[in-house]
C-alpha cells in the first residue's frame, strides 16, 4: 500500500460523504482473508503506538498505592490507592468507573487485588491493565509519558471475525496524519499475518455515519476506464471497414451487352450466307 492510494481513498470519501451535525471520528477496516482464527498464530491480538493521534481524549484510570499517588494525580485523570478499594463492593459502583474511563493501569504490586475486586467488570470490557501496553505499573514507571503514550495507542484485534477495526482520527484530522495512522495499522496488522498482504482481502476507511471508501479501489477504476477506453478506441478501428471499389457505371455494362448480342448476330448471319 502507498501513500498515494490513502490520500486518493480519503479525497472521495470527502467529497461524497454526507456532513452531520457533530464531529465524525474516521475509522479503518482490515477485511481479512485464509485464516483459520481457532489458531493462535492466525490471530491479531495486539496494541499499536500510531503517529499521531485519534482526534479523541483518551482518559485513564491509574490503581496505585500511597507512594505513587501523587505521581498518578499528576499524570492521569483519577488515581485510586488501594487502601480506596472498599468504595468499590457495590456492583453499580464498580459498572459506573468501568464506564467512565478509557484505559485502566495499575502498580504491579497490587495487581493481584485490582484483579479481585475489579476483573469481573473490566475484563468483559476489554479494560484491565495490560501489560503489552505498559498497562502494568513499575515502581519507578514515569506515568506522564505513559498516559502521552496511550493517548496515540489502539488497539488491534480479530475477535471472533477475520476484521480488524480501529479508530485513526476524525474529519478535522490532516490528510498526511491519517495517512500516516493508516500505514501504521497496516504495516503492523500484515507483520503478524501468516501470509502477509496476501491475507488481506481489501482495506477500507469509513466516517462514522459514512459509506466505505476502499483504499486502492479510485486507482484500480481509473486503470480499468483507461484500459476499457484503449480497447474500445482498438475495436473500433478493427470495424472499420476498407473502402469499397467504386462500382462501374451501368453505361459500361450495357454497351458490353449489346457488342455481345451484335456479335452473335454475324456469326449467325456468315452461317446462312455459307449455306
Amino acid at each position: 500500500m502507498d501513500k498515494t492510494q490513502i490520500l486518493a481513498a480519503l479525497k472521495e470519501l470527502r467529497e461524497t460523504s454526507p456532513k452531520r451535525n457533530f464531529k465524525q471520528s474516521l475509522d479503518i477496516i482490515l477485511n481479512l482473508r485464509g485464516l483459520d482464527l481457532k489458531k493462535p498464530e492466525h490471530q491479531v491480538n495486539m496494541f499499536v503506538a500510531l503517529p499521531y493521534g485519534t482526534g479523541k481524549k483518551i482518559s485513564v484510570c491509574a490503581f496505585v498505592d500511597s507512594d505513587m499517588e501523587p505521581r498518578a494525580k499528576e499524570a492521569c485523570d483519577e488515581a485510586i490507592t488501594l487502601e480506596q478499594f472498599e468504595r468499590f463492593k457495590l456492583k453499580s459502583v464498580v459498572k459506573k468507573l468501568a464506564a467512565k474511563y478509557d484505559v485502566f493501569i495499575a502498580q504491579a504490586s497490587i495487581m493481584p487485588k485490582v484483579a479481585t475486586v475489579f476483573g469481573r467488570y473490566l475484563g468483559p470490557r476489554g479494560k484491565m491493565p495490560n501489560p503489552k501496553m505498559g498497562g502494568v505499573l513499575a515502581p519507578n514507571a514515569n506515568l506522564k509519558q505513559l498516559c502521552a503514550g496511550l493517548q496515540k495507542t489502539v488497539y488491534l484485534v480479530t475477535k471472533n471475525e477475520p476484521t480488524v477495526k480501529c479508530r485513526i482520527g476524525n474529519e478535522d484530522s490532516k490528510d498526511e496524519e491519517i495517512a500516516e495512522n493508516v500505514m501504521a495499522v497496516y504495516s503492523s496488522v500484515v507483520s503478524k499475518l501468516p501470509n502477509d498482504v496476501e491475507n488481506v482481502k481489501s482495506t477500507m476507511i469509513k466516517l462514522t455515519m459514512g459509506p466505505a471508501f476502499s483504499i486502492g479501489a479510485v486507482e484500480k477504476d481509473k486503470k480499468e476506464r483507461g484500459s476499457k477506453g484503449k480497447s474500445k478506441h482498438k475495436l473500433a478501428l478493427l470495424n472499420q471497414k476498407e473502402p469499397k471499389e467504386p462500382n462501374e457505371p451501368k453505361e459500361k455494362k450495357v454497351s458490353e451487352t449489346e457488342e455481345k448480342k451484335a456479335s452473335k448476330k454475324e456469326e449467325s448471319k456468315s452461317k446462312q450466307d455459307k449455306q
